[in-house]
């Protein structure tokens, strides 16, 4: 909720802001997320919010299932696995979720998980699928983490001030417990890098996120500092990824460390504490982390790693046909967009909603499992809402459930992946429009409705028409009784090379990679006429590589506005047959068609050899068949 409209809460409500986790962000942030029930959209992404909300959220069964791991006490025990994130994974995304559309079945889903959750902590204040005896091994404080987070983000929206009371006093039992096991040179203490056998203590150092934001909650110092200590010892037992990120030089494919979710956990923990301390060192090290991840490894689909889950140079080996495994896992996916919302929030910087809607047209919606697909071979055909794994390159979905555990033996499994799809979708609406210091900024084009209302009761409402990244043309009707100059900034992406803007008869410069920034005081006529430049580019990967080998440089993707155009062997053509798109001026020569599969988008693209058929990334390949691989780059001549 944003600082502008806390203000106007009834003061029986006032509980939620004194334990609120984001007291700090009208201060340090730039944008704000938009307050609950502000906003409604329409069109193919809010189907899809809803469609998770439906088939996954509003599921009580599943939910007392996650928290029958906890009340076990020692169901990783067996393999130190991970299923104590299941619950604070899928938390964090159905508190997103509920935010935007209100729905009362979901909050009272939640909000009764949420005191189940509770009857499972025990005397010594633990929340967790390890006994005593297997503590801090394995992915124990990982899931520790996860459950402090899951409460944290319930206690935002949470009506019940004792429930809310409850779950702060939850929290702190948590907190203490590891605070007196875990400790950097204190005797008789673990080193958090050590709590841990897997990517050297990488996965439980990223419980710093959890503890800034106790910290935030409560004021009690003990939190921040083991925070702080968090980050003194560098995040893994190896090497100091903090301190390589502030230098700013190495990738982090060339940490010795290159698990790519849970490093970037680690640096949201990272800005949380910049937030708190305001020390610009900590700034650097996100900010600069961000740069090197964009330069390095985020591929034309908006994710990272080509070597499964792992951070490998993505952005040059996206187009190798030797890196033909599981790859660009949805977890990096949905880790990466909160990572980038989280500095569009501080810094107000449109690159980050770049990034975001990149993620969001491809690698999210393409995980998306619409059409209730399933791999007979794995977890007896079980059916998940969400692919682990997105392909590139000649390849197939749904090859594997990642991070999959078996809640009930043999019968009912999850994934990680499944667990944090919520938390991508629910992040769309989160960052459409989101209100500014002075007005609002749009983010992503949605067909909808977004109300904004300022601390001195005036109201801002913006009325979006498009069907956009179909269409190029985005109309916003802006309304409000403010008689004094509000703020619209409209973000004109970095892929557009020629946009106009206008405001009713009047043309405004734009700038690619920017916000155009329209400030005046509106009357209930204006409209807003954003057109963008939809002409299909040619991405070629020699311009990516120069040095690429000659089985990787033959390759080349087609990219329309933020969505990514895919062959899907569904249409009856050889998609590995070598072809030479004809090129205008960087761009392909195409027409839109009607396809023989479902899909959103379509189009013919001429080639030397004759036309091609492709279709947005998203849609292909929606059948989860192994005998039918998609690809987006596509091989050239």
């Amino acid at each position: 909720m944003s600082a502008y409209d806390r203000m106007k809460r009834k003061d029986s409500d006032l509980y939620v802001m004194k334990y609120t986790a984001y007291k700090n962000r009208q201060h340090t942030d730039v944008l704000q997320a938009p307050a609950p029930g502000t906003c409604r959209y329409d069109g193919a992404l809010a189907d899809t919010v809803a469609h998770i909300e439906r088939a996954q959220l509003t599921d009580p069964a599943l939910w007392a299932l996650f928290v029958e791991q906890f009340r076990v006490g020692n169901a990783d025990d067996c393999n130190l696995g991970w299923r104590s994130e299941y619950w604070g994974k899928m938390m964090r995304g159905a508190c997103f979720t509920y935010a935007y559309t209100q729905n009362e079945a979901l909050y009272g889903v939640l909000e009764h998980t949420v005191r189940d959750l509770l009857t499972t902590q025990d005397a010594y204040g633990r929340i967790t699928t390890y006994s005593f005896t297997k503590e801090f091994h394995g992915w124990d404080v990982w899931g520790r983490k996860y459950v402090l987070l899951g409460l944290q983000y319930f206690l935002e929206i949470c009506r019940d001030h004792e429930l809310a009371q409850a779950i702060v006093a939850s929290m702190c039992a948590q907190a203490d417990y590891m605070i007196e096991k875990i400790g950097n040179g204190e005797i008789g203490k673990l080193p958090i890098t050590n709590t841990s056998e897997w990517w050297g203590g990488l996965n439980a150092s990223s419980v710093m996120e959890p503890f800034v934001r106790l910290y935030n909650i409560t004021g009690v110092q003990k939190y921040l500092d083991f925070a702080a200590g968090i980050i003194e010892a560098g995040g893994t037992s190896s090497f100091n990824i903090f301190e390589a990120a502030y230098e700013g030089v190495l990738y982090p494919f060339e940490y010795p460390v290159t698990k790519a979710y849970e490093m970037i956990s680690n640096f949201e923990g990272i800005l949380e504490y910049y937030r708190v301390t305001g020390d610009e060192k900590y700034r650097t090290m996100a900010e600069n982390f961000a740069r090197l991840v964009i330069d390095s490894d985020i591929t034309v689909i908006g994710c990272a790693g080509t070597t499964h889950e792992l951070f490998d140079h993505a952005r040059v080996r996206q187009f190798d046909p030797r890196f033909d495994g599981i790859m660009q896992e949805t977890c990096v996916t949905v880790t990466w967009m909160k990572f980038c919302w989280q500095l569009l929030c501080l810094t107000g910087d449109p690159k980050y909603a770049d990034q975001i809607e990149r993620s969001v047209y491809n690698a999210l919606a393409g995980s998306v499992n619409v059409n209730g697909n399933n791999n007979p071979g794995l977890c007896r055909g079980q059916v998940f809402t969400f692919d682990s794994y997105s392909p590139l390159l000649n390849g197939v979905r749904g090859r594997e459930i990642g991070g999959r555990q078996p809640l009930i033996p043999d019968t009912f499994w999850w994934g990680c992946c499944v667990a944090i799809g919520a938390a991508g979708t629910g992040l769309i609406p989160m960052t459409a429009v989101m209100p500014a210091r002075d007005g609002a900024a749009v983010n992503l084009y949605l067909p909808g409705t977004y109300t904004q209302t300022f601390a001195d009761g005036k109201t801002l409402t913006l009325r979006m028409e498009t069907d956009y990244p179909v269409s190029d043309t985005v109309r916003i009707r802006v309304e409000t009784d403010a008689d004094t100059p509000v703020s619209v900034s409209v973000r004109i992406p970095s892929w557009s090379k020629r946009s106009t803007l206008c405001v009713n008869d009047d043309r405004t410069e734009t700038v690619p990679g920017s916000y155009a920034v329209l400030t005046r005081v509106w009357t209930r006529e204006d409209e807003i006429v954003l057109t963008l430049d939809m002409r299909t580019e040619i991405l070629y990967a020699r311009d990516i590589d120069p040095l690429a080998d000659a089985a990787s440089i033959c390759h080349l993707a087609l990219r329309r506005g933020p969505v990514m155009l895919a062959r899907d062997s569904r249409l009856g053509e050889d998609i590995r047959e070598a072809v030479t798109v004809t090129d205008q001026g960087g761009f392909a020569v195409i027409e839109a068609t009607q396809a023989s599969i479902p899909a959103q988008q379509a189009y013919r693209v001429q080639t030397e050899q004759g036309f091609i058929t492709v279709v947005d990334y998203a849609s292909a390949g929606q059948t989860w068949d192994p005998d039918l691989p998609i690809t987006v780059w596509i091989t050239t001549k």
